[in-house]
């Protein structure tokens, strides 16, 4: 067998040309018919116990080509990926040129390779400094939270309907004339100012009296979900049963003591805060970093090769078919109802995955520069820690070599993001 390397006329892409001998060829196409006689049928013989020559002489010998290709090409080609310390970043574009029984197969792979990269100033890049600080509004906010979640509902019975008010109503909706499916209710409860029903509903609810009945008329929005009521005007026939408001707690030391483990109220606003200065340094933290790698990857000129990019979009579309089956939601479900096809959908995440892969190179190549890597320890106490969330022990987690080195790589890029920021110059 040979291997010929050389470099296309295209930027980070390499071809190789591959001969391989005729007996090793003949070889793999024995392979394949042991594992593919059962499925022929020829005059004479049994199903599956037709000989290897009177399946060729009956399909032709070509029957096999294809098989016999996947069979010999997959542990070769990686065999010669890595024996020339080639870094393949794509699917190789494979054309065969000659192929048969009793002769060399010969075919050249053309792939994509990972990009050099030339690093610009990644030391001392000028950063703003970025803070948030927690106001009083937002604690009060916080707690106006806690006070809606422990309200009391009170059944208001001399007034009519107001914003604010929750209306316990039946409804039927009527397109033409005639109703709608799910356009009818019963005992609804609807808070009024709220928005969740369609522009003008709720309006004409303030000032309704308890078993009072009437026609409201109110029109769909234009880019409604259903296109049978997009931009249609239809009647609501309502009927007022109930009026109920929310009670809010008052704000004193007992309130504190209902929806907390402090005695207080100041003690219950301290704890707010605390929490609320949490999440606005990891938020200024997370800012931070991603402000960062943005400098860093601005410094550096790079052409990504095609294949990189389309990988990336690949592992985002998974992740986006991933949280659409929480939601109980297939792709192709999702690309209906977005009105969104699949090669829409991909072209628009190209410019995000581009940056992704930026990203991705440059830090690898600072992490390389710099000589970054956790000790072994650290690397231990995670695996030790992650064993606890997911009710393994730690040698089974320690022994995972697949995961040892995806912590491993992890905390790479998290040390090596740190280093820039750790040396970098803040400026206000």
């Amino acid at each position: 067998m040979s291997v010929k390397v050389e470099n296309t006329d295209k930027k980070n892409e390499v071809k190789l040309s591959f001969t391989i001998e005729a007996e090793k060829f003949d070889e793999a196409m024995k392979k394949v018919y042991a594992k593919t006689a059962k499925y022929f049928t020829i005059p004479g013989f049994r199903k599956g116990k037709a000989p290897m020559q009177m399946v060729e002489k009956h399909y032709g010998s070509q029957i096999f080509y294809e098989d016999t290709f996947n069979e010999l090409v997959p542990e070769i080609y990686d065999e010669a990926i890595k024996e020339n310390n080639i870094e393949a970043v794509s699917r190789p574009d494979i054309d065969i040129t000659q192929i048969g029984k009793g002769q060399d197969l010969i075919f050249t792979a053309v792939v994509q390779t990972k990009p050099e990269v030339k690093l610009g100033k990644y030391k001392g890049i000028e950063l703003k400094k970025i803070e948030y600080n927690v106001s009083d509004k937002e604690i009060e906010h916080e707690l106006g939270h806690m006070a809606e979640h422990n309200a009391r509902l009170i059944t208001i019975e001399d007034r009519p309907v107001e914003k604010g008010d929750i209306a316990v109503i039946d409804f039927e909706g009527f397109l033409d004339g005639k109703p709608f499916e799910g356009g009818k209710a019963e005992k609804h409860e609807l808070e009024i100012g709220s928005n969740t029903f369609i522009p003008g509903f709720e309006d004409q609810v303030i000032g309704m009296k308890i078993d009072e009945e009437k026609d409201l008329n109110v029109a769909f929005p234009e880019d409604y979900f259903s296109k049978e009521l997009a931009g249609k005007p239809v009647v609501f026939k309502v009927k007022l049963h109930e009026i109920k408001k929310k009670e809010l707690p008052k704000m004193d030391d007992e309130f504190a003591k209902d929806v907390s483990e402090f005695d207080t109220l100041e003690e219950l606003k301290n704890s707010i805060k605390e929490k609320l200065q949490k999440e606005n340094e990891d938020k200024a933290k997370y800012e931070t970093e991603d402000a960062a790698i943005k400098a860093v990857c601005d410094e550096v000129e790079l052409e990504i090769p095609s294949g990189m990019i389309e990988s990336e979009v690949d592992n985002m579309v998974k992740d986006v078919e991933q949280r659409l089956q929480y939601q109980g939601l297939t792709l192709d479900q999702y690309y209906k109802l977005s009105g969104k096809p699949e090669a829409v959908m991909r072209d628009e995440m190209k410019e995000t995955a581009e940056k992704n892969v930026k990203a991705r190179l440059v830090m690898e190549a600072i992490i390389k520069a710099e000589d970054i890597k956790p000790e072994d320890k650290e690397v231990e106490d995670k695996l030790k820690e992650m064993a606890k969330s997911y009710n393994k022990t730690e040698d089974e987690m320690l022994k995972n070599t697949y995961l040892k080195d995806y912590i491993t790589n992890s905390m790479k890029y998290e040390k090596a993001v740190k280093f820039i920021v750790d040396n970098a110059k803040f400026k206000k």
